[in-house]
């Protein structure tokens, strides 16, 4: 469940910005049945930060407040643009989250999750599939039809290569502590489709905005993890307003007709 993400405060008061507000929509949403809590840490003024004073501080008082579940952290260039500053950060936290986002798109990211591996947090690896998202399976012919990964990913080309090229030429392969999460430009099955011949690793597919739940309804056909929360959608499946991170994770769980967590990490 991405309880913040990028987002700000003039986008509606169902984003939770400070400490406290933060604590208790993450509360709201495991109560709703949410399986995992992803988090933005921000400083005071609004700023996303991996600083230690504020990523410590945050991640004590969910766990204080009874927010059981596994915690995850956006260590992204939102929080910080320079890499050797987010190695920086995540090598200095003293309160640790249980997995980190790294998004494969961005400068750095592999050194980035060998150093929160290292640190012993869990790594969600993020690749953007569809549209004009680096990575591309769509496009590329062989997609799925047993070609060699990083076909069409700017692989052998002279390109840089793209976020898929690089997460599958990283040489870890731990499904206990490494997740590919997919983000997907629609619910397109050919995209996922095409995943087969990658490592075996967890899967988890998500959208952001039009294509949230479009692509929740894919995860939930395909068996894979899902992820849905204000951090990536401001709206319910019916098009109306969400008023909190619970009612989205309510939602997503009667779109997967199980009690279980598929759909509202």
């Amino acid at each position: 469940m991405s309880l913040n993400g990028a987002r700000g405060g003039a986008e509606g008061g169902a984003v939770p910005l400070s400490p406290p507000d933060l604590v208790e929509s993450a509360l709201a949403a495991v109560a709703a049945g949410a399986g995992e809590v992803l988090v933005h840490p921000r400083t005071p003024c609004g700023r996303e930060s991996l600083s230690p004073r504020v990523v410590g501080p945050l991640l004590e008082a969910m766990r204080g407040a009874g927010v059981s579940v596994p915690l995850s952290v956006s260590a992204g260039i939102g929080a910080e643009p320079d890499p050797a500053g987010r190695l920086e950060r995540v090598r200095a936290w003293t309160v640790l989250p249980d997995r980190a986002v790294v998004h494969f798109a961005e400068p750095g990211a592999e050194e980035l999750a060998r150093a929160l591996l290292a640190r012993g947090v869990a790594v969600d690896a993020v690749v953007p599939l569809g549209g004009e998202a680096e990575g591309r399976l769509a496009a590329d012919p062989g997609a799925g039809t047993g070609a060699e990964p990083g076909a069409g990913t700017g692989a052998g080309t002279g390109a840089e290569p793209g976020p898929l090229a690089r997460f599958l030429a990283w040489p870890v392969r731990d499904p206990a502590r490494i997740r590919l999460a997919v983000e997907l430009a629609s619910a397109d099955p050919a995209l996922v489709a095409g995943l087969r011949w990658l490592p075996p690793v967890p899967l988890l597919l998500f959208g952001r905005e039009a294509a949230a739940w479009p692509v929740l309804r894919l995860a939930v056909r395909c068996g894979a993890g899902a992820r849905i929360g204000v951090g990536d959608v401001l709206h319910l499946p019916d098009g109306r307003p969400a008023r909190s991170n619970a009612e989205l994770v309510a939602a997503a769980r009667e779109i997967a007709g199980a009690p279980a967590t598929a759909g509202s990490r």
